[in-house]
Parts: structure tokens; C-alpha cells; sequence
């Protein structure tokens, strides 16, 4: 459902209320001088004003998927939950949860593939409340045998529930495929074999050794002075150990040939799934390549539902992250045609270009979606903590509409070029209905004939 839904969302002009250039104007205005960073105690901290009531703080916990062996895949997740799920030092789970309702404060923490994010908002008047739960959430997390029992359960469930739905079953056995012995290969949910076995001192003994100023980054979307940061983060942080030093690592996946890998797998219809090169973030092609991307998701949407009737949700999108990859996917009960349907495509593209009106049009967009997106203070912090950990530049979140605009068609079509080459195929379904040598030939197959119906 998730591309079904980001298929069609590519395809077609969204629908979100446009903004006026006065008003991106003022925001963007608004953004960048209220932003502005400072190191407390050897952790940088982004701040931003949010212009109302409420304050969001983002404590990131670098490395994500680095972190831990292809074994304890899922323990940062689990850590992460348990901050508010298993109580403090000071407060068991429901003495924690019942003084955040009572000032309708939330807090929760989640992992992903480059980092860990633990969050807290609130009122801005109920910090002084607030913000001690927090420093005790981050800094003595209880992780109650009992509790933690609960959601590792929890956490089980969830992975067999994402075990049977195809969508996620693909998107994993590509990333698997591509990524094979690599960090990138883990999932940071886990499996049921690998969270089932952790036990709660060890998820704390974990959260201890990651939980430290050298892998630290702070956000703050809110109108907090810089003098109350700086006292109150000082405390915090006098409480966390500085740690080993940590770099994180970047890298760029190009396949060097094309390659298929099947799965035989009960469905209703097949699953496909490629993997390509991207570009590294904060290199000149990446705002290229992510426009480039976007224009051919509706292209190949177009080609695939609309002209042939392949699929009713193909798909194709850019991941974003230390390592950028490219994505194309699609649903369909002709899977040897659909590979040559998509395959001219992509050689039409860059034989051809794209075109002006596209990239217009895709700006426009892009852009909207961008102010859409960042509405909220939450979301706000989310790009700064994105940007910074990704790009290495959190004002990337505020001056992405210039950056954007400074993207030409030849930028658009040479990355295009560059990045879309070679790509890694998996596939889930009938194998009978495949033909894995139009998947791996350098040329560009032929669209095969149609099979008489007998």
C-alpha cells in the first residue's frame, strides 16, 4: 500500500495547498534567522525558533545500522522503545507515562538505517516539567525485566506481521541482495530469531555504550532562549560519557554488471524490485539526481500502467541516506514484459532527456511537498537532524529551495545518465512467469510476443 501510494503520488500533480512566493519567502526568511547551532560540552546543537507554543527536542544517536552486528539486528529499535516503555530510575512505566499526560507531553525514540532519534514535545511552559522525564529517559532508563518482556513481544509481532506482506518482503530481499554483507543489508527492526533473543541487560548495556557525546547530535525546533538551552543541555549532557571517537561512514553503490535473484513465493502476483547507483549526499549531482528521479517515477508510471496495463502500482524513488541508492518496483503478472517495457524507457530518457516543462514543473512540486512536509515543529526538526547526519550541513533544510532552483536540465539529465545503469534485480512470485536473462543482458530486450490464450 505504502508504494501503491507514493506510485500514484509521483504520477500526478499534488494536491497540497500551494504556497504564494511571498509566503515561502517569509518562511524561508523566517527559518534562517532564527536558526543557528552551538557546541555545548563537545555535542553540536541546532536550534530553531518555531514561532508558537510548542517545543520539540531531537536527541540523534549516530550510526544506525553500524552499530551493531547483523546478530543484534533490532536492539536500537528495542533500546529505543524501552526508554519510555520500561520507566526510570526515578519513575516505574506508569508513574512515566502518567506525568506526561498530564500535561499532554509525548516522547519516543525509534532507529533507522543512519541514526536513532529519541524525541520530546510539549508545551513550551511545561518544560521545566517535562524536561527532567527526558534527561531520565535518555540517562537512566530502568528496562524493567517485565516490561521489556512486553515489547520484545511486541516487536515479534510486528516483524511476522511485516514478514507477510509482500511490499515489505521485496523491499527487504532487494536490500539483501544489493547490500549482501554489508550494513546496509540489516534491517533495524530485527528478525524474529535475532530480537527474540535479547535479553534486557544486554539492550542496556547496549544503549550505554552508544548513548555518548561523540555519536550525540541535539535539536531544537522552539522559542527557548540560549541561555536556558545551554543550562539545561549542560546538564543533560553532564551525564553522558563523551565515549570513542565516532566518523560515519559514507559509501556509493554501483553494480558492476546487471544481476537477477529469485524467490519463489506464494503471491497473488509477482514482485519486482531493482536497485541502482545514487549519488552521495552533499555532492553536486545529488539535488540533480533527486529531481531526475522524481520526473521518472511519473514517467515510468505513465509507461507501465497507464500505456501497457502492466501494474497497478509501479513505482520508482530515490533512498536517501549515507549510502543513496535507487529504486524501481513494480507488481505485475507479466514480469518479462514489464523489464522490457521499463528498460526502453530508461534508454529513451537518456537518449532523449527529459525536458524543460518537466523540470518546472517537478521544482514546483518538489518544493511544495517540502513546505507541506514542514509544517509542524516535529517535521522541521526531522529535516535539520536529516540534513546534518546525511548532508553534513543542517542548513540544507532552509536553503533547499535555493539549491533547487539552481538545478538545470542538463544537471537533471547528466545525472540521470551517470547513476541509472546497471541495476540488481529481485524478484518474488511464480518463477515459471520469469525469464531471468532479459533481467541480465546488457542490451535492452525486445518486448516479447503476446502467448496465445488456448
Amino acid at each position: 500500500m505504502k508504494k501503491l501510494i507514493f506510485s500514484i503520488f509521483s504520477a500526478v500533480i499534488i494536491m497540497y495547498p500551494v504556497l504564494s512566493d511571498a509566503q515561502k519567502e517569509e518562511s524561508k526568511a523566517s527559518q534562517k534567522t532564527n536558526a543557528y547551532e552551538m557546541n555545548i560540552n563537545g555535542v553540536k546543537v541546532v536550534v530553531q525558533g518555531g514561532g508558537n507554543d510548542i517545543l520539540v527536542v531531537q536527541t540523534i544517536i549516530k550510526g544506525g545500522v553500524e552499530n551493531y552486528a547483523v546478530a543484534k539486528a533490532g536492539i536500537e529499535n528495542l533500546a529505543l522503545t524501552a526508554l519510555t516503555e520500561c520507566g526510570t530510575a526515578k519513575d516505574d512505566k506508569n508513574s512515566f507515562k502518567n506525568k506526561l499526560d498530564k500535561v499532554s507531553a509525548e516522547m519516543d525514540g525509534s532507529s533507522g538505517m543512519d541514526y536513532a532519534t529519541f524525541t520530546m514535545n510539549c508545551i513550551k511552559n511545561d518544560f521545566a516539567t517535562v524536561w527532567p522525564l527526558y534527561v531520565d529517559a535518555l540517562t537512566a532508563p530502568r528496562f524493567d525485566q517485565k516490561e521489556f518482556n512486553r515489547i520484545r513481544q511486541d516487536a515479534i509481532n510486528e516483524i511476522k506481521a511485516n514478514e507477510s506482506n509482500p511490499d515489505f518482503a521485496i523491499d527487504k530481499m532487494a536490500k539483501q541482495n544489493a547490500f549482501a554483507g554489508k550494513s546496509y543489508a540489516k534491517d533495524p527492526n530485527g528478525t524474529v530469531e535475532t530480537v527474540g533473543k535479547l535479553t534486557a541487560p544486554e539492550t542496556k548495556s547496549y544503549w550505554q555504550s552508544i548513548c555518548t557525546r561523540s555519536r550525540m547530535l541535539i535539536v531544537i525546533v522552539g522559542d527557548l532562549d540560549s541561555n536556558t538551552i545551554k543550562q539545561n543541555v549542560s546538564q543533560l549532557l553532564s551525564k553522558v560519557p563523551q565515549g570513542l571517537p565516532f566518523k560515519q561512514s559514507k559509501s556509493t553503490y554501483s553494480p558492476a554488471a546487471n544481476t537477477f535473484k529469485p524467490q519463489p513465493r506464494d503471491n497473488a502476483t509477482n514482485y519486482v524490485q531493482g536497485i541502482s547507483a545514487g549519488p552521495q549526499p552533499g555532492t553536486p549531482d545529488f539535488n540533480a539526481f533527486l529531481l531526475a528521479m522524481r520526473v521518472f517515477s511519473s514517467r515510468h508510471f505513465v509507461e507501465i500502467r497507464s500505456k501497457n496495463g502492466l501494474s497497478y502500482a509501479p513505482g520508482a524513488w530515490l533512498s536517501q541516506g549515507n549510502t543513496t541508492y535507487s529504486n524501481i518496483y513494480v507488481t505485475t503478472t507479466d514480469p518479462d514484459k514489464y523489464i522490457a517495457v521499463a528498460r526502453q524507457l530508461i534508454d529513451k530518457i537518456k537518449k532523449e532527456g527529459f525536458t524543460e516543462e518537466e523540470l518546472k514543473n517537478i521544482k514546483t512540486q518538489y518544493l511544495t511537498n517540502v513546505y507541506y512536509r514542514q509544517e509542524t515543529n516535529d517535521a522541521q526538526a526531522g529535516s535539520l537532524a536529516f540534513n546534518e547526519v546525511v548532508h553534513g550541513d543542517w542548513r540544507r533544510a532552509n536553503t533547499i529551495q535555493d539549491d533547487v532552483k539552481k538545478v538545470t536540465l542538463d544537471d537533471m539529465n547528466n545525472a540521470f545518465r551517470k547513476y541509472i545503469s546497471n541495476i540488481t534485480w529481485s524478484y518474488q512470485g511464480d518463477p515459471k512467469k520469469v525469464t531471468a536473462a532479459m533481467y541480465t543482458q546488457k542490451e535492452t530486450p525486445a518486448i516479447p510476443a503476446e502467448k496465445k490464450a488456448f
